[in-house]
């Protein structure tokens, strides 16, 4: 049985082709529609955290000061997640920081890792709904909460809800 890993990012920003950095990772592993395995670090890149990213997230300059580096964060998600696809939630985001990332700490390559996304897969199976937003459609589906929203490992445990609704 095949398993994936569902990653989410917090960042410093928008886009790392605009100089933004990750400040969280977290991956949940599912396996046959349930959690098996979890991964949650901060990682202290030597970015500065804006406050408008400090009040979303909850991630402040003072608690990536004590924070793993990101370079040893990185080769540890990437053995977390070895061999398996990736999933998000706004794909196109996570693979960028993930890309960006992972080239940084200079971690070989996974074929595995190949992305599919929530967000696209959302608006051809719920139309309907009045936005795809993360929040949007936990609410929609009434799935559990996982912790504070924009917090990588809350994010990426409801997006594996989304995903395999029966997972826990």
């Amino acid at each position: 049985m095949e398993t994936i890993a569902v990653i989410d990012f917090e960042t410093t920003g928008i886009s790392p082709g605009q100089g933004a950095r990750a400040t969280e990772i977290a991956a949940v592993l599912v396996q046959g529609g349930q959690i098996v395995g979890r991964f949650q670090s901060l990682m202290n890149s030597g970015a500065w955290v804006p406050p408008f990213i400090e009040q979303l997230t909850g991630i402040t300059n003072r608690m990536l000061q004590t924070a793993p580096p990101a370079r040893a964060v990185m080769h540890e998600v990437a053995r977390f997640t070895k061999g398996c696809p990736l999933v998000a939630h706004n794909a196109a985001f996570d693979r960028g920081f993930w890309q960006a990332e992972l080239e940084r700490a200079e971690c070989e390559p996974d074929a595995a890792h190949v992305f599919a996304c929530t967000v696209l897969l959302s608006r051809r199976l719920y139309p309907h709904a009045d936005n795809h937003r993360l929040g949007t459609l936990a609410k929609l589906h009434a799935l559990p909460s996982a912790g504070r929203a924009h917090r990588a490992l809350a994010d990426a445990e409801v997006t594996a809800h989304l995903l395999a609704p029966t997972a826990n």
